[in-house]
């Protein structure tokens, strides 16, 4: 009878050493998903003044191209950099914060631009007779800009140096892994809904359990489209110089140091 009864209400029993895993995991979204709303005040403020963006492009613009990529690429570079059952503390996301924050605007500055311009172009030319023919074209440059910024982001934080290859190579990982690309796009867009809906609740949930999912599409797409260009000859030179950060088992701090 007792050994009946045990055999249906068993007991969940979880190693020490696995909820000490799932703790550290939790502890770094809880600190991404801190670190992102802190350094992205300002851009919540004004989105909260202003419900109407568009209305402001030019403010909006910089504060685009200012604020959210250096704390993408801090985010990827605290996950990439905290493995294991470690509880890393904020301030590692505020050194990457810091340390990355020039080059991440670098890295940002084509890929908005290219997103505000054709929204631009969507928004002015919907209405007019060449909008049939350039508001499509200007939807796709937008939706594969948009989806390149987040992988050559990953790339900055994986430690790698700015190289000419990596605006061709980003938006080649997005054609190249569209499913992939349109996961990344779908949960951004995701929970840049439920944030509008409920900010305090999204923010202290969302972004960091997106982040690592995109984080490590963006590591997979890196490396495979990396492997594919190493098949053309004048590809390899400079492969090194784009991807080396996303490849496993090389540390941030060795792909720096090439």
């Amino acid at each position: 009878m007792g050994r009946t009864e045990a055999s249906r209400h068993p007991r969940l029993n979880v190693a020490y050493g696995s909820w000490e895993l799932i703790w550290a995991h939790v502890h770094r979204v809880l600190v991404v998903n801190l670190g992102v709303a802190v350094t992205n005040l300002p851009l919540l403020a004004a989105l909260h003044v202003s419900p109407q963006p568009w209305r402001h492009p030019v403010f909006f613009g910089l504060l685009l191209l200012m604020l959210p990529g250096p704390s993408l690429a801090a985010a990827f570079a605290y996950l990439g950099g905290t493995t294991g059952d470690e509880q890393a503390p904020v301030r590692l996301f505020a050194r990457a914060y810091l340390r990355l924050y020039r080059r991440a605007v670098l890295v940002s500055a084509p890929f908005v631009l290219l997103v505000i311009a054709a929204v631009v172009d969507v928004v002015t030319l919907r209405t007019f007779a060449p909008g049939a023919a350039v508001v499509p074209v200007a939807v796709v440059v937008a939706l594969v800009a948009a989806a390149a910024w987040p992988v050559a982001l990953a790339h900055v934080a994986g430690g790698a140096g700015i190289g000419r290859r990596l605006f061709l190579l980003a938006p080649y990982a997005v054609l190249r892994h569209g499913l992939l690309a349109l996961m990344n796009l779908a949960l951004g867009a995701v929970a840049l809904l439920l944030v509008n809906q409920a900010p305090l609740a999204g923010l202290a949930v969302l972004p960091g359990c997106v982040l690592f999912v995109v984080w490590r599409n963006c590591r997979v797409m890196a490396y495979f489209s990396d492997r594919d260009a190493a098949s053309d000859p004048a590809a390899r030179e400079g492969r090194r110089d784009v991807t080396d950060g996303f490849r496993p088992g090389i540390e941030p701090a060795a792909s720096a140091g090439r």
